[in-house]
């Protein structure tokens, strides 16, 4: 982990904080200037007012995505305000650049009132491909995104809740296959209610879960039929018939435990109430509901993952993002929908199953061989394989489920894309 003098360092030293607008044209004779700008400029404005597809050949919009933010929810530092969470949204623009050469405007937007966040970032389409909604506090964040993918033609992501998602519901699939479990008996408890977790207890019932299987635990303890405290639409769907009230409580039998919630919930008496072979993915972050190695001394058969890269399965959102908005962009696509999740999720769990993994990625991490197994159920986050296969399995679900606007594309063509592309940003 960095000290605070070298994270200070990094984003002060030579231009201060992380990113810059590189132009990709020339601009150094009177000729590029004339064709930069006026009068030039113009032709390409002619052919968008005929045409507003015509945006995505001779403007930046097809690879631009905006990073969007009212700071309200922050990694674990809570409301700190936009501009505090800045270093955030850039940070983001850097692994969008990074990892699927995605161009970001970061968008720290000072407004507490949702409907006021929804009319402006709704009235800034015109300039995006995309747009990703980060750190904004649930349970507003729901009705923020349900919002503007109804009134937006592009793809809407709030990372924070899918992403999540996502990455966790691949090592869900893997997991459970190698704990020799079956989705729709396996009962789940989810320490936490909010963004991460709602939408992590949706995906998993699209991977086959049970939604009567599924025990959802917020600071006020079990979600259950009944209850009126704390509770609010996003969570109701939750509400459980049980006589169980607490985290404890909900703990004993369960197959598996989904932290989303905060450090040291969870003790070692806990994950051995639970039932054999179970599967531990404690993902608070920067500190774990409980820690790994604690875990595990408590029970040895069981599945250990976390947000943490100092540990074995690590769920890092990074395995998401860049290569979902990757893949819909390159097809044009109106909307991030279900089935592209769903497509992501696939294709994450399926690529730990390959035994080629990359030797840049074994030396990264001291490593001679990776393969399946309790230790390797998710790819690591800078496997360079990721960028082919889940944008492309992506790209695929977009076209099959009719929201790619792109109805030329080529998919062994734009396979082959991406693996340039890779290649060039290795």
């Amino acid at each position: 982990m960095p000290t605070r003098e070298e994270s200070l360092s990094y984003h002060f030293g030579g231009r201060p904080g992380k990113i810059e607008v590189v132009a990709t044209k020339p601009c150094r004779t009177q000729a590029d200037l004339s064709m930069a700008y006026t009068p030039g400029v113009a032709e390409p404005c002619r052919e968008i007012v005929k045409d507003a597809s015509a945006a995505y050949r001779y403007t930046a919009r097809g690879n631009l995505v905006a990073v969007v933010t009212d700071g309200t929810a922050v990694l674990g530092l809570g409301d700190i305000g936009p501009l505090a969470g800045k270093p955030v949204m850039e940070g983001k623009g850097v692994l969008f650049k990074r990892f699927a050469d995605i161009d970001v405007f970061d968008i720290e937007l000072n407004v507490k009132n949702p409907d006021e966040f929804i009319r402006v970032v709704e009235a800034m389409e015109p300039t995006f491909g995309g747009i990703n909604l980060e750190d904004i506090k649930a349970p507003e964040c729901f009705y923020i995104e349900e919002e503007l993918k109804k009134r937006m033609g592009i793809p809407v992501f709030h990372d924070d809740q899918h992403g999540t998602a996502i990455i966790s519901g691949a090592a869900l699939l893997n997991a459970a296959k190698l704990q020799d479990k079956s989705l729709s008996e396996v009962k789940v408890v989810f320490s936490g209610a909010g963004a991460a977790a709602v939408s992590c207890a949706y995906l998993y019932a699209r991977l086959g879960v049970k939604m009567e299987n599924i025990t959802m635990v917020d600071s006020k303890g079990v979600i259950y039929k009944g209850r009126v405290d704390g509770m609010n639409k996003y969570k109701a769907p939750f509400a459980v018939d049980t006589p169980k009230r607490t985290l404890a409580e909900a703990m004993e039998g369960a197959d598996v435990f989904a932290g989303l919630s905060a450090a040291g919930l969870v003790s070692p008496e806990m994950i051995k109430s639970m039932a054999a072979r179970p599967m531990v993915f404690a993902m608070a972050n920067p500190d774990p509901e409980i820690g790994y190695d604690a875990a595990k001394s408590a029970r040895s058969d069981l599945i250990m993952a976390t947000g943490r890269s100092d540990f074995p399965n690590q769920v890092n959102n990074v395995l998401g993002f860049p290569f979902i908005f990757r893949g819909a962009l390159d097809v044009k696509a109106s909307a991030i929908n279900e089935e592209m999740k769903v497509a992501a999720t696939m294709a994450l769990a399926e690529l730990a199953h390959r035994n080629d993994v990359p030797k840049r990625v074994l030396e990264a991490y001291g490593l001679k061989s990776l393969s399946i197994g309790p230790e390797y159920i998710i790819p690591k986050p800078n496997d360079p394989r990721v960028l082919v296969e889940e944008s492309f399995a992506v790209a695929k679900a977009a076209v099959d489920s009719g929201v790619a606007r792109d109805k030329s594309v080529n998919l062994v063509e734009y396979r082959s894309r991406l693996e340039k592309l890779g290649e060039q940003l290795r």
